[in-house]
């Protein structure tokens, strides 16, 4: 199985993985020099395959190469950071 493409939508804040006509989400805020991680979604449908801890992952990484200092509002995310 090929890794999904994950993509960043920076004028939407947010990570996006394309899915078989679906999204899944990971949403974020910049104040300043912190990033919020503030939402995770992913469909029903899709759910149990690892697909939100890929997006986390990703952009959790993208975040500390921006140098952010990094936040979690969600619950989700928020286990990552731990």
């Amino acid at each position: 199985m090929t890794e999904p493409l994950i993509l960043h939508q920076a004028e939407q804040q947010r990570f996006v993985l394309q899915l078989a006509g679906a999204e899944a989400v990971l949403d974020y805020t910049v104040n300043s020099n912190n990033i919020n991680f503030h939402h995770t979604f992913v469909p029903p449908a899709f759910r149990g395959k690892g697909l939100a801890e890929k997006l986390v992952r990703h952009g959790l990484a993208w975040a500390k190469s921006q140098q952010y200092q990094l936040y979690a509002s969600c619950s989700y995310v928020q286990k990552f950071l731990r």
